[in-house]
């Protein structure tokens, strides 16, 4: 396949993406469609070899388009070391969450989960359009499921404090297993001060030979 059309290909990939209205159309549940028009936000490149999987945009982002345009954003980027500039450039970083659509507030004001819909019908897909893709940064519980499986601990604590193993895997990219840069985990961070000794500095050297 030449340039040309792995370009094209990357394209009508993005935009089959932004016309998706499955979870407004086709929900996984039934009766249980989203409550506002989809707006599907993802970065799909086909040449950053670093991929960013998240859960699902929350509401600032759904309004913007913009993933991670927020203060877990600002979290996330100074745990990777980078710039916004340099975070929003899809030579250095895919950015694919798990659900491509804000699901929405449960009863307490929180963030739902992602969608079921929108996992089964991209993820794999997006991930073959992006063979080139080394680490995998893998944000929260939903990313770590799908792409750790078995091999994820029982809780998201102790998947994190495994990382190594997750790094050193020998089928597939690496993965990175991080917690939400949400503030909700503020006091998580505080109580696993080995996240920050330990964790940061492999994820922002290999941030620097990957993407910088």
């Amino acid at each position: 396949m030449n340039e040309g059309k792995s370009a094209g290909d990357m394209a009508a990939l993005r935009a089959q993406i932004a016309a998706c209205r499955i979870c407004r159309d086709l929900p996984a549940r039934a009766g249980d469609f989203l409550p506002h028009e989809p707006r599907p936000v993802a970065v799909i490149s086909g040449t950053a070899r670093i991929l960013i999987a998240g859960q699902a945009p929350g509401l600032r982002v759904h309004e913007s388009g913009l993933p991670f345009n927020d203060a877990s954003g600002d979290r996330l980027r100074n745990w990777l070391g980078v710039t916004r500039e340099q975070f929003y450039d899809p030579q250095s970083f895919a950015i694919v969450p798990m659900g491509f659509c804000f699901p929405g507030y449960d009863t307490h004001g929180s963030d739902l989960p992602p969608r079921r819909e929108c996992a089964p019908l991209w993820r794999a897909r997006v991930l073959a359009a992006m063979p080139q893709v080394e680490l995998v940064l893998a944000i929260g519980q939903y990313a770590q499921a799908w792409h750790l499986g078995k091999t994820r601990a029982a809780s998201m604590t102790e998947t994190v404090r495994d990382w190594r193993r997750h790094l050193g895997r020998n089928e597939g990219p690496a993965v990175l297993p991080l917690p939400h840069p949400s503030w909700r985990n503020t006091a998580w961070l505080k109580r696993n001060p080995w996240f920050e000794d330990e964790v940061l500095p492999e994820l922002r050297k290999r941030v620097t030979i990957l993407a910088l």
